[in-house]
């Protein structure tokens, strides 16, 4: 007995030396070393403000919109640009990192397992700061410099904004698209009402509403490649919507993903790259073709030199470019080459979701209108509905519209102008940005609108008694997921048609033990339409659970 357990004790001893010899290899692989600057003179310098919402620092500017949305605009070197948008975005930046980290506590509630998964993706991460090119590196070390302390738990600065970078990525592999469902189409030639390129997306990245509170729309113009736009919110320097001075636009839509082996380039550092430094498809392509990414995702590319679109469908290993060869494209979440469209992953992506779904809604909505300028593209990212005009209800992921957006933008590459539209989702106005006037601006004089005179007012149902139905509904369905009683019968008369509203109503049924509703609930979600197949078995698994009980 004495010799076991002296050779037990030697065992975990072993163990013990083995976990803390690797603690420290983790977290001596795990902390990056910031870049060094050549010139740190911008350092000194301090915003002065303008206005109530408004700041200026040198030619650089940031001003707080009627509209709701922050511009911003920044020039000069890499270091230079991210100390000064991280010096003008520094209240921005901290409310979006607040939001951010306590969405991190929910999901992980223990401060121990946070500061374990901090190191863990600190090594999983190890060589991410080596698939970023120099430029990259320095410009998230400015903004990091501007980083609230409060939030080092999670890392140092510079180590937590280079993986906020990479949070996309991970996060719809891990997701399996759960937050991202993405829509986008252009149309060029003919079917264009003034023959120019029109380009219409909706960001439906869903992370929280207070996510969206703070949306930056940036103008920046680097000393090195082309002056450019894009749609980001505060730390953020990558890019998943935007066009240069060239006219050529990116937007990002996700694609389906096997889970990343490794480190490697952030898809949005990748678009960034494309709209700082291509002026045409050929160049976008080449770029895309240097750079190992995470995970698979679909690049719309518009082009005013090409006069037309394409979709760079980008995975770990290779690039398949998707040209429709006529004069309208539709871009959701599956990829569409013959090469890689024909992939297992990639055709039980489009049976068991609802990307194939939202394609076939755009491609009918683009039938019934005619030649398209923005405010009919304005209608159909707006579109609530489902295959044949039918209603499927509020918040549905097979809508165009499912009332979730980021944020909706319409690209005309041609004209330089770009419309966004205002919160709520892409219900409020879209107003429109020429970027030849913008980038005409010397400095922030007075603190005034930048937007054009023209707008697309906003979607009549933000009047409708259903909007206000369905606030109330997500209201609901917070308080149900925080654990609090809730009122079943309330998720059906609140959003009859949208089959989650079943699901909801059956779960809370469920939870106080009447098996009978909670049935009934599931069946009847069975006969509406249902985004995935994982919902409608997990409908079927709930109603072989309540059968088990009422025997």
């Amino acid at each position: 007995m004495r010799k076991l357990l002296k050779g037990l004790g030697y065992l975990a001893a072993t163990i013990l030396v083995l976990l803390v010899a690797a603690c420290i290899y983790i977290y001596s692989v795990a902390i990056s070393k910031p870049p060094v600057p050549a010139d740190t003179a911008i350092l000194k310098a301090q915003p002065r403000q303008l206005g109530a919402n408004s700041y200026v620092l040198g030619n650089n500017w940031l001003r707080k919109s009627e509209s709701g949305w922050w511009e911003m605009y920044v020039e000069g070197g890499a270091f230079e640009r991210g100390v000064i948008n991280g010096k003008l975005s520094k209240e921005v930046f901290a409310y979006q990192e607040q939001a951010f980290f306590d969405q991190i506590c929910k999901l992980v509630p223990s401060a121990f397992y946070r500061q374990f998964l901090k190191y863990l993706i600190g090594f999983y991460n190890r060589d991410l700061e080596k698939n970023l090119t120099p430029e990259q590196r320095l410009e998230i070390y400015g903004v990091s410099l501007s980083a609230n302390p409060k939030f080092d738990e999670i890392g140092p600065a510079y180590q937590r904004l280079m993986n906020y970078h990479a949070a996309h990525d991970i996060g719809h592999a891990l997701q399996n698209l759960a937050l991202v469902g993405c829509s986008a189409f252009a149309t060029w030639n003919e079917r264009s009402e003034d023959g120019g390129l029109l380009i219409g997306r909706n960001f439906d990245f869903y992370v929280g509403d207070r996510f969206a509170d703070n949306k930056i729309v940036g103008f920046f113009a680097p000393d090195s490649g082309h002056r450019f736009m894009m749609v980001t919110w505060g730390g953020m320097t990558g890019v998943v919507s935007g066009m240069n001075m060239q006219g050529l636009t990116v937007s990002l839509n996700a694609a389906k993903s096997d889970l990343p082996s490794g480190s490697a380039t952030p898809i949005s550092l990748l678009a960034r790259e494309i709209l700082q430094y291509a002026g045409s498809i050929e160049e976008a392509v080449a770029i895309a073709r240097k750079r190992h990414t995470f995970v698979s995702e679909s690049l719309l590319i518009g082009s005013a030199h090409d006069n037309k679109a394409v979709v760079i469908e980008k995975t770990p290993d290779e690039v398949q470019v998707y040209d429709p060869n006529s004069n309208q494209l539709i871009c959701t979440n599956h990829y569409q080459s013959a090469k890689l469209g024909n992939t297992e992953l990639n055709k039980n992506h489009m049976e068991e979701s609802a990307s194939v779904y939202r394609q076939q809604r755009i491609a009918e909505l683009l039938g019934q209108t005619s030649k398209l300028n923005p405010q009919r593209a304005a209608a159909i990212l707006r579109d609530q509905g489902g295959l044949g005009n039918k209603f499927i209800g509020y918040g549905n992921e097979k809508a165009v519209n499912q009332l979730i957006c980021h944020h909706s933008i319409i690209f005309e590459p041609n004209k330089r102008l770009v419309w966004l539209a205002a919160a709520p989702w892409q219900l409020g106005k879209y107003v429109a940005y020429d970027l030849n006037k913008i980038f005409a601006l010397k400095g922030l004089g007075t603190d005034h609108e930048l937007v054009e005179n023209s707008t697309i007012a906003a979607d009549t149902f933000l009047q409708a008694p259903a909007y206000r139905n369905f606030v109330a509904f997500r209201t609901l369905a917070a308080k149900a997921q925080a654990g609090e009683e809730v009122s079943p019968q309330q998720f059906i008369q609140l959003n009859p048609e949208y089959y989650h509203a079943y699901v909801l109503a059956g779960n809370a049924f469920y939870k106080q033990k009447n098996y009978a509703e909670a049935r009934q609930a599931y069946a009847q979600g069975l006969t509406k339409e249902i985004a995935s197949k994982g919902e409608e078995q997990y409908m079927r698994k709930q109603i072989a659970a309540c059968d088990k009980q009422l025997r």
